[in-house]
């Protein structure tokens, strides 16, 4: 089980993101990782990162998701409102808001970040802060460079486990 190593709130502009977005009919196995997979194969972050990104995110490339009906599962990044989108990408405009964000710690190979578990580990944790959960939230995966991409010496990366909150 992964631990929650920071919990901090962060406040953003109105962004876009674009990507692409994926539906539960999408999963392979259970999950999201063969689209990422099909991501880096295919070269598919490069016309993204060739426009910059959103100074609030980092240059991370992002999971965003939320349930509105169906549960929708986005990958891509997230870049300044109005920013043009790229032949062949899709978007999403998100308001002005606050995340709660957990730093999830542990080992990417097991799983042990992502999921049903993972996701409501840092539920609990936002909720001890006081903060409230929006109604409908966006959630998301934020692999950050380095604090995902240079596992420590146990082999553990942090992932950016972020939820919105309501205003």
């Amino acid at each position: 089980m992964p631990k929650v190593v920071n919990v901090m709130q962060e406040s953003v502009p109105a962004l876009r993101f674009i990507g692409k977005r994926y539906t539960d009919t999408d999963r392979v196995n259970g999950g999201f990782g063969a689209r990422w997979g099909e991501w880096f194969r295919e070269g598919r972050f490069a016309p993204l990162e060739a426009l910059g990104s959103a100074p609030e995110h980092e240059g991370a490339f992002i999971g965003l998701m939320r349930f509105s009906g169906e549960f929708e599962y986005w990958i891509g990044m997230f870049f300044p409102a109005g920013t043009e989108v790229p032949s062949g990408y899709d978007y999403v405009d998100l308001p002005a808001c606050s995340f709660g964000t957990c730093w999830l710690h542990g080992r990417e190979d097991t799983g042990e970040l992502y999921g049903h578990d993972a996701h409501m580990l840092c539920v609990s944790e936002i909720e001890k802060q006081g903060w409230r959960i929006a109604e409908s939230p966006w959630f998301m995966e934020r692999y950050n460079c380095p604090r995902f991409t240079d596992p420590d010496d146990a082999g553990k990366v942090i992932l950016d486990y972020c939820i919105q909150l309501a205003s």
